[in-house]
């Protein structure tokens, strides 16, 4: 059975196609470096998996068949459509760890994310959350502010749903 950490006591990364932005977002808020591109040809997606030493993500069977992708990149085919099943998928299959949930990683750009006093938050984030929040992260690339608010609960939950 595979274990979240490679070999080299690393997290897996991922890169998923055109299909899975969804799937995408939800890795990265589970701490998983997860690129995804909402337009890429198939050359470039196993280039940069290979090359990145990335799992490659996929809905779509001809790439799977891809005699490369067989043989030089290790690819999962995701089987459902629908986002749970995804997630549930990929948690059995990889085991991967969904205690970790703070997001290290943007939701929206991948990039790291940085701890910011919380007064740079004044003005970035909604006025209420401003006052009933004390910690905050920002996103260095995209400008993309978050918290720990009540959806961080959700996501928890949700995670430990799929999980049943």
């Amino acid at each position: 059975m595979c274990h979240y950490l490679h070999p080299q006591g690393e997290r897996h990364k991922f890169i998923a196609d055109q299909m899975l932005g969804r799937l995408s977002k939800w890795l990265r808020l589970m701490g998983y470096d997860t690129l995804y591109f909402k337009s890429i040809d198939d050359i470039e997606l196993i280039r940069i998996a290979r090359k990145q030493g990335r799992i490659l993500l996929t809905r779509d069977t001809g790439l799977m068949r891809r005699r490369i992708v067989k043989s030089r990149v290790r690819a999962i085919f995701i089987e459902d459509d629908l986002l749970d099943n995804q997630l549930r998928q990929l948690i059995r299959e990889l085991n991967l760890d969904t205690e970790r949930l703070s997001p290290p990683l943007c939701v929206e750009c991948n990039s790291p994310l940085e701890e910011v006093p919380r007064e740079r938050a004044r003005g970035q984030v909604p006025s209420y959350v401003y006052r009933t929040q004390d910690q905050f992260v920002a996103c260095p690339v995209c400008g993309r502010y978050y918290w720990r608010g009540t959806h961080w609960q959700h996501v928890r939950k949700r995670i430990r749903t799929l999980l049943k």
